[in-house]
């Protein structure tokens, strides 16, 4: 049964405020020491043999064998400060958890439990859990979307900053995707689920708060085997000065200023910390070990369509008639890719009637094959259908490719049948945070990309990218990935399926925006907006959560090791130095607590 840390806190200050009482009225005080100090005693023995059986052995040793010394040598008072510095400790540290883990407790509050769905027979409430693909959910205003869908209504007005950190309301129209998680914040609407609640945004993210919370960095690791040479040092000194002296207070005095060492304390504290500050600001990180990685970064490889671009390009150029593109468009229905869906949209402004696709095959990173009508259609880069029908695709007209722009073509039968010229402007933050990562400590900026060589080199210049690479394939990137960690810890950005093998050999892989499911799964972290400035914010948490940590453990470690040579000496008597140490622990928990701020 888990121990009420604030029970456990009161016992030792009972008997401490109960011993000075009697102390200040003539009596015996040590009796109130003692019955203060021996249920906290008590306790640590209890979690000792715990964490014994796990293979587990930490500095609460020290804090046992300095309460029992104290008992044992007459120095009940000295026992009893021990006894409620563990006691605080262990409070100051439940308490640092849950304050740090506010940000992430509240996306969890927020999950529903019920929602209405339309049936023949008229609305029925049902468990979240029952929701199928396809149910059509009624959303009355202040209800949270239990699942991804589409609008079935003609008008929604959502509250998405739980997940986008966007303060003002967004309207979205008929057709439009809407993400599990915001709420609604207009008039009630209908919704028409695209995935279950399992499957959806919102416990995706759920999923990574939870992982993020029981993670444990390399640091606190670190911390560990940290912590068990100082309990063999603490020992070792206070056993000599034991054995120097003759004196057991002086050891006994050692050992109370060593209790608990700041290291278990301030380094998860710290990183959780940043855990709780970065969801805040839009990342959500899966890890306390993703932070400290994030926090050592030198080296950005970036994919380009719908990373550094809005992902919703637009046809500006057509080489090829009207036809190439209707079959065109009836392959690309079978996918989602932001190119396919321009093509859609462009065949149906056209007023092109178009097919049902039948034996579509993806090829990540290259573009779609299928059958159209009888017809054999291939859509995808305008390098691919070359290679595929061993004939260049139609030229467009010469002229200065604009950055975020993509060449496409189309290939009916086996035969190169037209050219797309797509434009998909650059994300106005593009720039900003680029040159921002840099004065962060990021050292090396290389651009990744299936695109063309013209585009690709575009966008390089306009971000100012130390490298461009063209006509990546999934593969590639990750050899890229591979070859970049020379120069140092690298940050994979992307969104979409063909970088998801980038994303997981990346030292942090970052999906931007939820709508990759894929791109997120493989990804370290997610940027929950679909913009990149929270990735600087993040970015500047994480190393200042990670300073706070060594900070607070090496602050800790150097104050507690002086007190314990002066304890040696002679020059802190047990209870001074028992003081002293809780005033230690306690600082540097408080401390550790400021990774929550910038």
């Amino acid at each position: 049964m888990p121990v009420d840390r604030r029970a456990l806190l009161a016992l030792p200050l009972l008997g401490l405020a109960a011993g000075l009482l009697a102390a200040g009225s003539g009596a015996d005080s040590s009796i109130y020491y003692a019955l203060g100090t021996l249920p906290v005693l008590a306790v640590l023995l209890v979690e000792m043999v715990r964490s014994l059986r796990a293979g587990i052995l930490g500095l609460d040793a020290i804090a046992a064998l300095a309460m029992a010394a104290g008992l044992a040598l007459g120095e009940p008072l000295a026992a009893n400060i021990v006894g409620l510095m563990y006691a605080l400790g262990q409070f100051l540290e439940d308490y640092a958890h849950r304050r740090a883990g506010a940000e992430m407790t509240a996306l969890m509050a927020r999950q529903p439990r019920s929602v209405m769905r339309h049936e023949a027979c008229g609305l029925v409430e049902i468990p979240i859990e029952s929701v199928a693909s396809g149910d059509l959910l009624l959303i009355p205003r202040g209800a949270i979307l239990p699942v991804d869908g589409t609008l079935a209504s003609d008008l929604a007005v959502l509250d998405t900053a739980a997940l986008t950190g966007e303060p003002m309301p967004v309207r979205y129209r008929h057709g439009e995707t809407l993400l599990s998680g915001c709420g609604n914040a207009g008039e009630t609407f209908d919704l028409r689920a695209t995935t279950d609640a399992r499957a959806s945004t919102y416990a995706r993210i759920m999923d990574i708060v939870r992982d993020a919370a029981e993670s444990r960095a390399p640091m606190s690791r670190l911390a560990d085997r940290w912590s068990l040479v100082f309990l063999v040092i603490t020992l070792v000194l206070a056993g000599g000065a034991w054995i120097v002296t003759g004196e057991a207070r002086r050891a006994l005095a050692v050992l109370v200023i060593a209790t608990p060492c700041p290291l278990i304390l301030a380094v998860p504290v710290a990183l959780l910390a940043g855990l709780s500050r970065a969801a805040k600001l839009g990342l959500l990180v899966k890890s306390a070990a993703v932070l400290e990685s994030l926090a050592r970064i030198r080296v950005l490889v970036t994919d380009k369509t719908g990373t550094l671009t809005l992902g919703s390009p637009a046809i500006s150029e057509i080489a090829g008639d009207a036809e190439a593109l209707r079959m065109g468009a009836s392959l690309d229905q079978a996918t989602q890719h932001p190119v396919a869906r321009a093509l859609v949209a462009a065949a149906r402004e056209r007023g092109l009637v178009l097919a049902t696709p039948e034996d579509v095959r993806e090829v990540p990173g290259e573009g779609l094959e299928g059958r159209v009508g009888g017809r054999q259609v291939a859509v995808g880069g305008a390098r691919w259908i070359a290679e595929l029908a061993g004939a260049e695709p139609p030229s467009l007209p010469a002229h200065d490719i604009p950055p975020g722009s993509i060449r496409c073509a189309i290939a009916l039968d086996g035969k190169p049948a037209a050219t797309l010229l797509l434009h998909d402007p650059p994300r106005s933050e593009a720039r900003e945070v680029v040159d921002a990562l840099r004065r962060g400590g990021v050292e090396r900026i290389v651009l990744a990309s299936g695109d063309a060589l013209e585009p690709v080199e575009a966008m390089a210049r306009h971000i100012g990218a130390d490298a461009a690479h063209a006509r990546q394939t999934p593969a590639s990137k990750v050899v890229l990935v591979e070859s970049e960690r020379q120069n140092g810890p690298v940050l994979m950005l992307g969104d979409g399926l063909n970088d998801a093998p980038a994303l997981a050999s990346a030292d942090v892989g970052l999906a931007v925006g939820t709508r990759g499911a894929a791109a997120a799964q493989a990804a370290d972290a997610v940027l929950l907006a679909d913009n990149l400035r929270p990735l600087v914010a993040a970015h500047r948490a994480a190393r200042h959560a990670r300073d706070i940590a060594l900070q607070s453990a090496l602050a800790g470690i150097g104050l507690s090791a002086i007190g314990m040579l002066a304890a040696a000496f002679g020059y802190l008597a047990p209870v001074e130095g028992a003081l002293l140490q809780q005033g230690i622990d306690a600082a540097v928990v408080l401390n550790a607590l400021r990774a929550l701020k910038d």
